[in-house]
């Protein structure tokens, strides 16, 4: 009895964040390690089609990074960063179109339907969803892009209709390119779109670490004035550059908040979102 006690206080705390944020979307982006250990991967498809028949909007957006440099070494090519971003010519954005659409957002899709949600996989050039050109930068990316416009009404009927949008990343330049868009960057613009309550970046760390070699180190809240100061100590380097830009633009742009969360615990998803703990980063405006 004492079990069955404790799993009721446990929907009893979920219940105000049900109540909460039902009929709002929270836009996911799914990537790194959660994509590829088969526990994690099924978890986390539960997780997104609890969060739908609950009544929220999920819209998942992918990455696919590390099958993608499988890809490209198996042809021989070694894959180039930098500040988080591949670095992509004319063949490498051939592979990334073809690893993107046609096994992770199919893999994706799969899943959430055997989970029992209802999900359509989206490339971003159809319907002209993310309009794209090259990105700037103070190095030659190739056909990296930077988002110039997202046409978010086919994203606000598909959820009306109780399906599951999965996004890959890829971006629709003016002439008809093709850009490889950083799922980060996609998932933010996607949240200021749809004007999403949430934006939830699943990563291979804890959230944001204080000290790089201390995963309790841990900062459960980060207002978005912190950032700057944090980015010349070094607590913000690498590919977590990205995700905190983009987190930062989507809650200037009226998301109301952003998380950083570990996608390789089960039902972190859940466990962010419906616990009054939590056990991630969140980043919140000033």
């Amino acid at each position: 009895m004492e079990k069955l006690i404790e799993k009721a206080k446990v929907l009893i705390e979920a219940l105000p964040y049900i109540k909460k944020f039902h009929g709002k979307k929270v836009v996911i982006k799914y990537g790194g390690s959660a994509m590829e250990h088969e526990k994690i991967k099924k978890a986390i498809m539960q997780d997104i089609v609890f969060m739908k028949y609950v009544g929220m909007n999920p819209v998942i957006i992918h990455g696919g990074g590390n099958a993608i440099t499988e890809a490209l070494k198996k042809m021989g090519k070694k894959s180039q960063f930098v500040d988080g971003l591949r670095v992509t010519d004319k063949e490498t954005m051939q592979v990334v179109e073809q690893v993107l659409v046609e096994r992770v957002n199919k893999e994706i899709v799969s899943l959430v339907n055997e989970s029992g949600g209802n999900a359509l996989g989206i490339n971003g050039k159809s319907e002209s969803l993310i309009m794209a050109t090259k990105l700037e930068a103070n190095r030659d990316l190739g056909f990296v892009g930077q988002i110039i416009k997202i046409q978010s009404e086919e994203l606000d009927k598909l959820c009306n209709q109780g399906i599951i949008p999965v996004i890959a990343p890829l971006g629709l330049g003016e002439n008809g390119e093709t850009y490889n868009i950083n799922a980060d960057t996609a998932a933010s613009e996607i949240a200021a779109a749809t004007r999403a309550e949430k934006l939830v970046l699943l990563t291979d760390v804890p959230g944001i670490l204080k000290d790089k070699s201390d995963a309790e180190s841990i900062m459960s809240t980060l207002k978005v004035s912190e950032i700057r100061v944090l980015k010349k100590r070094g607590v913000i380097t690498g590919g977590m550059i990205p995700k905190i830009h983009a987190c930062e633009k989507a809650l200037n742009a009226g998301v109301k908040k952003s998380h950083i969360i570990d996608g390789r615990i089960l039902h972190s998803l859940l466990l962010e979102i419906f616990t009054d703990k939590g056990i991630g980063t969140e980043l919140i405006k000033n």
